[in-house]
């Protein structure tokens, strides 16, 4: 048994042979050298592919020009003579100028007309205004020169005998001279007093008046 265990205690051991690594380095270059001409074979075969230089164009045959065309005479072509056509003008149209319109006279403008006065309706129980004596209040001269305009609502309180007890302006139009017509013009109506039961009786009404200049 000490026999068998000193012979698997040995190293095993490989020799190479000497002239191994000069095989190997000839080898290796004549795989070099076979790498080297097939790159070199392939790179001529690509230029066989290149395009070569344009081949020059054929020469292009003269042409020789046609002669002159002869000028034309009387007897050159058995065609009648040409005459140019006479062309008929249009008559013009000559256009008369309308006569000038005639001048129009110009119109007075007409008078400022009041705000009407209202109509009388049946009783009620508020007082009516009596036909022919609310007259319209007069448009003021000064207010009619300034152009002044607007809608003037007076409240005025009636006793039951139709007079007017007192009168105020409730909306103004933006003018005295209006605001003073209106409430002057309601100060002389008489009305018909308001009723209650068939009774007459006291009662108050607001009147609406519209002030405009004529155009």
């Amino acid at each position: 048994m000490s026999a068998s265990r000193s012979r698997t205690d040995q190293n095993i051991t490989f020799q190479l042979p000497r002239n191994a690594l000069k095989i190997a380095g000839i080898a290796f270059g004549v795989g070099l050298l076979l790498f080297v001409v097939v790159w070199l074979n392939a790179r001529r075969n690509s230029d066989f592919y290149r395009a070569g230089p344009a081949q020059p164009q054929a020469e292009v045959a003269e042409i020789t020009p046609l002669p002159a065309p002869l000028p034309a005479g009387a007897g050159a072509s058995d065609m009648p003579d040409a005459r140019p056509v006479a062309v008929e003008e249009a008559p013009a149209l000559v256009e008369t100028p309308a006569p000038p319109p005639a001048p129009i006279a110009e119109q007075p403008a007409p008078a400022p007309a009041p705000a009407p006065a209202p109509v009388a309706a049946a009783p009620t129980d508020r007082p009516v205004p009596l036909p022919g004596q609310s007259p319209a209040p007069d448009y003021p001269p000064a207010a009619l020169r300034r152009g002044d305009s607007g809608t003037v609502v007076v409240q005025v309180e009636v006793d039951a005998k139709g007079l007017p007890l007192d009168a105020k302006v409730i909306q103004r139009s933006g003018s005295r001279d209006l605001d003073r017509a209106a409430l002057d013009a309601v100060r002389g109506w008489r009305f018909q007093p308001a009723q209650s039961n068939g009774q007459p009786m006291q009662g108050t009404l607001e009147i609406p008046f519209d002030f405009k200049p004529a155009q």
